[in-house]
């Protein structure tokens, strides 16, 4: 023990109680209750960091489910819009089709026959 406290500064040198030599039982039994409670401290602050680390998985879990169920959401809103998209797409190529069937077409053949008729014939 004298190599220890030859290494150690004196002002953490300590000194022994000024009571009467104790005994090594006395000694053992201290020690074994301080390693016992720094046991004890080390499981204590062990398990609030469990606990803590368990709350922020609890809290980081929720907000994964939030957001996949958000990504749900939005990918059934997408298909929703995806298909009111090729429905309103067939709609145009009907209107299309009808705006040609009906007013440009006659107005073609108007045109055509306008062409084709003499000068100077009356009508």
């Amino acid at each position: 023990m004298d190599e220890n406290r030859a290494d150690t500064p004196e002002q953490v040198i300590e000194f022994a109680p000024k009571g009467g030599p104790r005994s090594h039982g006395t000694l053992v039994e201290e020690a074994g209750e301080a390693i016992i409670a720094k046991l004890q401290k080390a499981a204590d602050l062990s398990n609030e960091n469990c606990d803590r680390a368990m709350k922020l998985a609890h809290k980081l879990s929720m907000q994964l489910r939030a957001a996949e169920d958000r990504v749900n959401q939005l990918e059934a809103e997408v298909e929703l819009l995806r298909d009111r998209a090729v429905r309103a797409e067939r709609w145009l190529q009907i209107i299309q089709k009808e705006i040609e069937e009906k007013l440009i077409a006659p107005r073609s053949a108007n045109a055509t026959e306008q062409t084709s008729l003499p000068q100077n014939a009356k009508l």
